[in-house]
C-alpha cells in the first residue's frame, strides 16, 4: 500500500541515494530526484507506462526483461510517447514515426531531432520501482545535409564541416512553409556554433569537378571537399507563365509569406491536388474570398492515398475541386502553382555523377554515388528501396531525406550502414491529419477499418496478397504499427489485413 511504499522508499533512500548519478556526456550539473513510482508487478514484458518523477512525466518500459526510462515527449513534435508503439527496444512515435531506442535514448528513425533524456530505473527489496532522474544536454541528431553534419559530430568526426545553401536562412523544416509558421529554423545559430558546422547562406554551387574534388559557385569562388554531399534537392515545374504577377509557388518561406499576403480577401485558385496544393487551400480556407482547387485527376491525393480517400475528403471538406476542361474560364486574383517539381541537378550536368533519364542522381544503399566520396540524399536522390524489394525509388518527404543524411555521415565514417528506413509522411487539412506509412505504388487492393462517414479509419494498400503502405485518419498509433511491421521485414499478409483481429496494431 501507499503507507508500506513510503516507508521502504525512505529506508532505501537513506542507505543508498547518497552519490550524485551522472549521464555519460553532461556537460551541465545533474539534478537528482527519487521516487517509487509502481510495483514491479504493475509493468509486464512488452508494456510502457506513464509514471510522474518530481513535476516531470517519464516514460518507464520493460523489454526483455530490462527496465528502462525515457523522456515520454517525441523530439519531433511532442506527442505522448506513451501512446506510442512499443517493439523490443523500439518505441515508435504515434503521430509522424520517429523511433526511438528506450535502453539509450537515442534516434533510430526520423523525423526526430533530438535523443530522449534518459533516467536511471532501480528496484527496491520488495520489488518496487525507483527512478533516478537526470537533467542533461541532449546528445544531437537531426533534412539530409543539416541530419549528416550533426550526426558527423555525434560519431565524433573532428574535421572541418560547411553547409552551404542558396537560402538566406538557417536549415528549416519545409513541412511548415504551407503553414506559413513564424519560426521554422531547425536549429539556432548557436548550435552551430557550439559543434563548429559552418553555415554558408546565399551561396549557390555552379559546378562539381569530381576529379579535382571541387565546388565552384555563384560569387566566383571555388572550395574543395574531401567527402560531398549532395542535396540540393527539388523546385517548381518551370511552365509558361510562371513569372506572371500573382502566379505563385511554394518553395521558401519568403513564397510563404507573399501567398498568405496576396491571398487575404482575394479569389484564388490552387493548380494541384497532392500534399502542397492540397495544403495551402486548406490554409487559406478562412482567408480568401474564394478558392478553387484544379487537378488532372477527378479526386484530390488520388494518385497518392487512392480514389477512396480522395472521395472522402472532396466530400467532407468544403474546397472546390475539379478537373478544368478545354475553354473553361475561373476568374482568379492569385494563382498558386502546386503540380509538381524536378530535380535541383543543373550544376552536375558535365560531371561524372551518374543521374537517370530525369535528372536524379542515383545512389546506392549507402547513399553512395557512382564517384568516390560523393554522397547524395533527399529529393535530388533516387535510391533503392529495401521494403520494395530494392526497387528505385524518388521519395521526396522530410523523414526520408534525414535517413538520406543519416546514411552518408555514417558511411562517410567508414561504418558501413545500409539504408532500411520505410517512408512515413503526414498531411493536415483544416485541422485533420492523414499519416502514411510504406510505399503504395502498384497496390491492387485495400483493407479498411474504420469507416470514412465517421471520419475514423485505416486504409492497408494490398499488393501480391501482402500489406505494403498504410493510411489512417483517427486511427494512431495503426499507422506506426504498420511501419514498425515494415522496417523489420516482418510480412502483413491480406489475411492478417483483412480480419476482424487488430490486436497487432497496438491501438490504445
Amino acid at each position: 500500500n501507499d503507507e508500506l511504499k513510503q516507508e521502504l522508499f525512505l529506508a532505501w533512500k537513506t542507505d543508498v541515494c547518497s552519490a550524485c548519478v551522472e549521464f555519460p556526456g553532461s556537460e551541465e550539473s545533474s539534478e537528482e530526484v527519487t521516487e517509487v513510482v509502481c510495483l514491479e508487478s504493475d509493468l509486464q514484458d512488452g508494456q510502457m507506462m506513464e509514471v510522474e518523477v518530481g513535476r516531470q512525466t517519464v516514460l518507464l518500459a520493460r523489454t526483455e526483461g530490462k527496465y528502462s526510462a525515457i523522456g515520454n515527449q517525441c523530439t519531433h513534435y511532442g506527442a505522448p510517447l506513451s501512446q506510442g508503439v512499443l517493439s523490443g527496444h523500439r518505441l515508435y512515435c504515434p503521430w509522424h514515426g520517429s523511433c526511438f531506442n528506450v535502453l539509450t535514448g537515442d534516434v533510430e528513425e526520423f523525423p526526430g531531432m533530438d535523443c530522449l533524456p534518459c533516467h536511471k530505473v532501480q528496484s527496491l527489496v520488495f520489488r518496487l520501482f525507483s527512478i533516478v532522474s537526470i537533467k542533461y544536454q541532449m546528445k544531437i541528431t537531426g533534412a539530409a545535409s543539416l541530419s549528416c553534419a550533426e550526426i558527423l559530430r555525434q560519431e565524433h568526426f573532428g574535421g572541418r564541416i560547411i553547409i552551404v545553401t542558396k537560402d538566406d536562412l538557417l536549415p528549416y523544416d519545409k513541412t511548415r512553409l504551407s503553414k506559413v509558421h513564424d519560426s521554422i529554423v531547425l536549429r539556432k545559430s548557436e548550435f552551430f556554433h557550439q559543434y563548429d558546422i559552418e553555415v554558408w547562406l546565399r551561396k549557390e554551387a555552379l559546378s562539381v569537378d569530381t576529379d579535382r574534388k571541387s565546388v565552384t559557385f555563384n560569387d566566383g569562388s571555388v572550395h574543395s571537399y574531401d567527402q560531398l554531399l549532395i542535396s540540393t534537392g527539388s523546385k517548381g515545374l518551370d511552365v509558361p507563365g510562371r513569372k506572371l504577377k500573382n502566379v505563385m509557388m511554394l518553395e521558401t518561406p519568403e513564397d510563404a509569406r507573399r501567398i498568405h499576403s496576396a491571398c487575404v480577401g482575394a479569389n484564388v485558385v490552387v493548380v494541384g491536388t497532392s500534399f502542397v496544393g492540397m495544403e495551402v487551400a486548406s490554409y487559406l480556407i478562412d482567408k480568401a474570398i474564394g478558392i478553387t482547387v484544379i487537378g488532372s485527376s477527378e479526386l484530390p491525393y488520388q494518385n497518392t492515398l487512392g480514389r477512396e480517400i480522395g472521395k472522402m475528403l472532396s466530400e467532407k471538406e468544403v474546397l472546390a475541386c475539379i478537373v478544368l476542361k478545354s475553354g473553361k474560364v475561373i476568374p482568379t486574383d492569385v494563382l498558386i502553382v502546386g503540380i509538381g517539381s524536378y530535380p535541383n541537378s543543373q550544376f552536375l550536368q558535365g560531371s561524372k555523377v551518374k543521374m537517370d533519364s530525369k535528372n536524379f542522381v542515383l545512389v546506392d544503399k549507402f547513399m553512395r554515388t557512382n564517384v568516390p566520396d560523393v554522397f547524395c540524399g533527399g529529393d535530388l536522390a533516387i535510391f533503392p528501396l529495401v521494403m520494395a524489394k530494392n526497387h528505385l525509388v524518388n521519395i521526396g518527404h522530410w523523414q526520408m531525406a534525414q535517413a538520406h543524411g543519416r546514411i552518408a555521415a555514417l558511411n562517410m565514417m567508414n561504418n558501413a550502414t545500409e539504408l532500411a528506413s520505410v517512408p512515413f509522411y503526414w498531411t493536415v487539412l483544416l485541422g485533420k491529419t492523414i499519416r502514411y506509412a510504406g510505399h503504395g505504388e502498384g497496390y491492387t487492393e485495400i483493407a479498411i477499418k474504420g469507416t470514412f462517414e465517421e471520419q475514423k479509419f485505416l486504409v492497408l494498400y494490398i499488393k501480391e496478397d501482402v500489406v505494403i503502405a498504410a493510411a489512417s485518419l483517427n486511427y494512431d498509433p495503426a499507422v506506426s504499427a504498420v511501419a514498425e511491421r515494415l522496417v523489420t521485414g516482418r510480412v502483413i499478409t491480406k489475411k492478417e489485413a483483412q480480419s476482424d483481429d487488430l490486436s497487432w496494431l497496438q491501438l490504445s
